[in-house]
């Protein structure tokens, strides 16, 4: 687990941070926040869902059905997919609340370095070093699209049309099948059945996240066959005609076109 801490000008003036380099970071997690914005990209391959958050409730992609056990993070760190999920592009940096609950930039403490390697968090003149700044706009960003998805999350949910979502995974003949527990889905029984009223206050975001999810239901299978993958080519290298996939999204831009 990442070790947060907050970045400032009089601890890190000198300090360095280890720059990722491909997302051994998300090897062993299972699910990621999503946000409104990337929907178009995240429904073309991932399975969306619901979590519970407290009183709320959280959207998120499945990567995995088995705990510990990324399905899109290839033995040596790359994503296998044409899209990765703007939740896990900003390690080795995250917004997180101080003392005063305000969200300020903190960095994970096990990436930071004491030598030439490292990229420098601040520049000669004690301002935040490029990419550091470049970072911080794409969290902000994505910070602003969680309120927006968070909101569309609790309209659903106030609307009732959250259900515990009993999910299985066949492995193949003579074996139990794979549970995944704590995800909810969308009932379409209820959805289809709600009053004009209730319906009219879902057009928009929540609406596009319904039937974003509900299309993605579909992918349960290619989660399955991504299992399969990695139990016949446990630390092998990937083959050829699976390389197209590392020419997708990988880098700082909000613009999900």
């Amino acid at each position: 687990m990442p070790q947060w801490t907050i970045i400032s000008r009089q601890q890190h003036a000198s300090a360095r941070y280890k720059p990722r380099q491909g997302y051994e970071h998300a090897r062993e997690q299972i699910i990621t926040p999503i946000l409104l914005a990337e929907l178009p990209k995240l429904i073309n391959q991932y399975v969306l869902g619901f979590i519970p958050n407290g009183s709320q409730f959280q959207a998120v992609a499945l990567l995995g059905i088995e705990q510990g056990h990324n399905l899109y993070v290839n033995h040596d760190g790359r994503w296998i997919g044409d899209y990765v999920p703007a939740n896990v592009r900003g390690y080795p940096f995250a917004l997180a609340p101080d003392n005063k609950q305000q969200l300020v930039l903190c960095v994970d403490a096990d990436q930071l370095v004491n030598d030439a390697s490292g990229h420098a968090l601040f520049d000669d003149n004690g301002e935040p070093a490029e990419q550091v700044t470049k970072t911080l706009e794409f969290l902000n960003q994505c910070d602003a699209d969680r309120r927006r998805t968070q909101t569309a999350v609790n309209a659903l949910q106030q609307a009732g049309v959250l259900q515990a979502w009993k999910l299985e995974f066949s492995r193949g003949e003579g074996e139990e099948p794979k549970r995944v527990e704590g995800l909810y889905r969308i009932d379409e029984k209820v959805f289809n059945t709600l009053d004009s009223e209730t319906f009219a206050s879902l057009q928009g975001a929540p609406m596009a996240l319904a039937y974003a999810h509900l299309f993605s239901v579909q992918h349960q299978r290619q989660l399955v066959e991504r299992s399969k993958y990695f139990s016949q080519h446990a630390r092998q290298e990937l083959p050829e005609d699976l390389d197209k996939f590392f020419d997708g999204d990988d880098d700082l831009s909000f613009s999900f076109d």
